[in-house]
């Protein structure tokens, strides 16, 4: 648990700081070995949670949501590393968007579950269950969202 915390967090710093335009311009190169490191920590992630995906509150509905979100969410990285190496630049910051909402995993399972269980007093292990299901839901449509709002938005600035 405490692997899967730790390389949690760093991918969390990680690709924060390579969102960052200043640094880009800075060094590429610190970018570059930046993004190792974001998708080194997403696999050690992926795996430290698959290994606990069994023991789940929920039981194997929560298991089987869990090994699904691990699966997406390596993909989705790889697809980014996939676009980068084809030198596609925006293609690869669109689906490091994607990859990097998955940080947020925990957060958004833990919103969910309290609002169903304090809000509306749903048992806990149910409202756990939804709320792992309610953030791939989210995780999938949010960042997509964001896309296409910051593709307005450039497109507005440009046409100013």
């Amino acid at each position: 648990m405490r692997i899967h915390v730790a390389f949690a967090c760093i991918a969390m710093a990680a690709g924060l700081v390579n969102f960052s335009n200043r640094i880009f311009q800075k060094s590429r190169k610190f970018h570059r070995i930046n993004g190792y490191v974001y998708m080194v920590s997403v696999l050690v992630v992926v795996i430290t949670s698959g290994y606990m995906a069994p023991y789940a509150t929920g039981g194997k509905v929560t298991s089987m949501a869990f090994n699904a979100l691990n699966l997406i969410w390596l993909f989705i990285t790889v697809t980014a590393l996939v676009q980068i190496k084809k030198k596609r630049v925006i293609r690869h910051r669109n689906w490091m968007i994607r990859s990097y909402a998955f940080c947020f995993t925990n957060l958004l399972i833990h919103l969910i579950t309290s609002v169903l269980q304090q809000g509306f007093g749903v048992e806990y292990a149910l409202s756990y269950t939804v709320g792992v299901y309610g953030a791939i839901v989210l995780l999938l449509i949010v960042p997509n969202i964001l896309i296409r709002t910051m593709k307005i938005t450039r497109k507005m600035t440009v046409d100013l």
